[in-house]
């Protein structure tokens, strides 16, 4: 494939949706249970009904590209969203819900898969360590947009609007959507822009990518071989812990602070979440720095217990504190995935491709620990279920200390090369 600027752009684009769709959860949490009437431990369930999608479509996901090309999974990505999105706003019930955001889920797994060695080959390979930062900023703040766009949503179509819609758009939503259900209108949104992104690929020509042999999915042989390996699965927990600990905290902040100090979740609580995805957003730019003054273990361990002191002041502290603190947790969540991806896969000689694909399968930890923290919310209190993530961050931790990888990061003046680890060569 030649390097194609229109196809870099497309990826982009495809990584804001991806965003936009995943994580406004958390803001809408609070208006589901109230609107279904649901407990904690049921409300943990949505969640887990959109993560563990990545679980089960993350390695299938590579076989599937490898046989048919990145079109048609691209196409057949945005119909699954847009099916589930339209399923849900004709049937907006709780058990329609957990399927919903399932079919949705599986949708942006499969884009997870795609995109990547897309924008390698699209924008080159002397430029994808750049184009990969910059989707990850994309990524970020089209997370740090879905919940203002929710905050708006609802001002305007929820019990207390004003009277005259003020454009188009809120005219056309308020034809459609009750008042005492104002945050379905995120999913129409999401209906008409995953169906705009079907007829954006139907149009847009892709030429099937060339993925290196350490790309490839591989075989299942290659796949039982790693899975035989500790380190392998030492590494799938880090993943599992990270996305745990980073959607245990996204999508129980609203509820929270709504809970705890009588925050509205539709504004300050949605500013709140807004704010933990801007704040992971820096996190990244500043990580980017830092990666380059400091090995990646001491990073992490570092930035992993100013996490749990965060997270500590967040649960315990005041109203104040709280509002500063838990969108704080973003900026020390942000170097995690890739320090711990970089980890694992500079730990092993060969193979990297179907390691990815495990190491992915990990994001089902999203699907486990919201709703852990709902039924020990409904059993102790939120306050008392939110400290179960003290665990996850207690392994993260723990990954800074015990990895020796075949290659450290390259620092100013450190080693650039292997550094006497104890990697595995598989």
């Amino acid at each position: 494939m030649k390097r194609n600027p229109g196809l870099v752009i497309l990826v982009f684009l495809i990584f804001f949706v991806i965003s936009l769709l995943t994580n406004v959860q958390g803001p809408l949490l609070p208006d589901i249970i109230g609107s279904f009437h649901l407990s904690l431990a049921m409300a943990g369930f949505l969640p887990t009904s959109f993560f563990i999608a990545y679980g089960v479509m993350s390695i299938p996901a590579g076989l599937l590209i490898e046989r048919f090309g990145e079109k048609p999974i691209l196409i057949a990505s945005f119909v699954l969203a847009f099916l589930g999105s339209c399923l849900f706003v004709l049937l907006p019930v709780y058990g329609v819900a957990l399927f919903s955001l399932f079919t949705i889920g599986v949708g942006m797994a499969m884009l997870q898969v795609a995109i990547n060695p897309l924008l390698r080959v699209a924008g080159g390979e002397e430029h994808y360590a750049f184009n990969g930062v910059l989707a990850q900023l994309i990524f970020g703040s089209a997370s740090f947009f879905s919940p203002k766009l929710y905050s708006y949503l609802v001002e305007h179509l929820g019990p207390g609007a004003v009277s005259i819609p003020p454009n188009f758009v809120i005219r056309s939503l308020a034809s459609v959507v009750p008042p005492s259900l104002a945050w379905i209108s995120m999913y129409w949104i999401f209906t008409v822009v995953t169906l705009a992104m079907v007829l954006v690929l139907c149009f847009v020509r892709i030429a099937r990518v060339e993925l290196t042999e350490e790309e490839k999915a591989g075989s299942l042989g290659t796949h039982r071989g790693l899975l035989a390996n500790p380190h392998v699965w030492l590494f799938f927990l880090g993943i599992f812990c990270y996305v745990g600990t980073e959607q245990g905290v996204a999508n129980w902040i609203s509820a929270f602070l709504q809970t705890y100090h009588g925050i509205d979740p539709q504004t300050q609580g949605a500013d709140s979440v807004a704010y933990f995805w801007g704040l992971m957003t820096v996190g990244c730019g500043v990580g980017l720095v830092l990666l380059k003054l400091v090995d990646s273990r001491r990073l992490l361990v570092a930035f992993g217990l100013l996490a749990a002191v965060t997270l500590a002041c967040a649960l315990f502290g005041s109203r104040a504190l709280a509002l500063v603190c838990f969108p704080l947790m973003g900026f020390w969540a942000s170097i995690m995935w890739g320090v711990i991806f970089s980890l694992a896969l500079n730990s092993v000689a060969k193979h990297h491709g179907s390691f990815a694909g495990i190491l992915c399968t990990g994001i089902i930890g999203g699907a486990i620990l919201p709703p852990v923290i709902g039924k020990l919310g409904d059993a102790f209190g939120l306050r008392l279920g939110l400290l179960i993530l003290f665990l996850p961050l207690a392994y993260i931790i723990s990954i800074g200390l015990w990895a020796r990888p075949l290659v450290t990061n390259a620092t100013v003046g450190g080693p650039k090369a292997a550094d006497g680890g104890n990697g595995v060569e598989i």
